[in-house]
């Protein structure tokens, strides 16, 4: 349920529609616009009460109107958040009209494979530092991370560049661990329905960019960012990185562009692209961040390895430099371009 407020209610006027749903033990959204106020209401509501609100509430002074949603998330939804979401994270917007680029390899091998690709990720115009330094891997005896010590790598590396960094976090007790020395906080696609962990990385309070599982529909993606987004945390970033497909024989996943426009249309949250998970070849993954531009998406995450061939993970879909350099200049011609067609 939303109740929108008059044009000029007053403060205390809004502070009577509050305690009018408060004292029936439901939780109240306060969402001041540009010229009204909202008040949304995550609670479950019962059909008896539901009556019982409308009722009260409509009597109320300063009151507009009440609209009830029948969307199961509240707090990602457009209805209880008209504005868009930019999430800023040491001057870096992430958001509408707010292109980002995140590169960086799968893996935090060392400081020097990190630092140099950090520093290529830079000079290419990438803000955002991407590697891996807890590493889930189908089988146990595949290269699992440098652990803390990527971490630790990914600090100074970080702080060196002056780049954000972002790194995944596997389960709820590592969070504080992970969170002491990146800037944002992954869940991964393995784990979008962990919900413990969903908790904890919003009680952490940094910023959280959350993988849509590869058979997750959009109502269970945006219901994991609920979990976030009711710890108080409103700096949620969402990332599509492709979908069971059909056949592996072409591409390791499905990515589903068309999830840009219907996240658009039904949430106020930032969506990125992941084109190198989806496809999980090197050579498709310019043409469909290219694609992700023009679906509207508010940037893409690429992998980039100095050597793909000795990577320790995931050298099949990662660019060279010399790819990467080449795909940033075409993203920020196209984007350009988007923006110039779209104003």
């Amino acid at each position: 349920m939303i109740i929108t407020m008059q044009l000029g209610a007053t403060q205390e006027q809004i502070d009577a529609v509050v305690e009018a749903i408060t004292v029936h033990g439901l939780q109240t959204l306060v969402m001041p616009g540009e010229d009204r106020t909202a008040i949304g209401i995550p609670s479950a509501i019962g059909s008896d009460l539901r009556s019982t609100l409308e009722s009260v509430i409509g009597a109320l002074e300063g009151v507009n109107k009440i609209t009830q949603t029948s969307r199961p998330y509240k707090l990602a939804s457009i209805e209880f958040h008209r504005e868009k979401t930019i999430v800023e994270v040491k001057g870096v917007k992430i958001g509408e009209s707010h292109f980002v680029v995140m590169g960086g390899p799968c893996s935090i091998e060392s400081y020097e494979q990190f630092s140099q690709a950090a520093n290529l990720v830079k000079e290419a115009g990438a803000t955002v530092l991407r590697g891996g330094a807890f590493k889930p891997r189908t089988s146990p005896y595949a290269f699992q991370g440098l652990q803390e010590e990527g971490l630790k790598i990914m600090k100074q590396v970080g702080d060196e560049t002056g780049l954000v960094t972002i790194s995944e976090v596997m389960s709820g007790d590592m969070v504080p661990l992970v969170a002491k020395y990146v800037d944002i906080l992954q869940i991964g696609a393995r784990s979008m329905q962990n919900f413990p962990l969903l908790i904890e990385a919003g009680k952490s309070g940094k910023p959280v960019f959350l993988k849509r599982g590869p058979s997750a529909t959009i109502d269970e993606f945006l219901l994991a960012a609920e979990y976030v987004l009711s710890q108080g945390n409103p700096n949620v970033i969402l990332c599509e990185r492709g979908v069971m497909p059909l056949d592996r024989s072409y591409t390791r996943n499905t990515l589903d562009l068309s999830i840009v426009p219907v996240l658009k249309e039904y949430t106020h949250l930032p969506v990125i692209i992941d084109p190198s998970h989806g496809t999980g070849v090197a050579r498709y993954v310019a043409p469909m961040a290219k694609a992700a531009v023009v679906a509207g998406a508010d940037g893409v995450m690429i992998e980039m390895h100095p050597n793909p061939k000795k990577a320790l993970s995931d050298g099949s879909q990662a660019l060279t430099p010399e790819q990467f350099v080449q795909l940033m200049q075409e993203l920020l011609r196209l984007v350009k371009f988007v923006e110039s067609t779209s104003s």
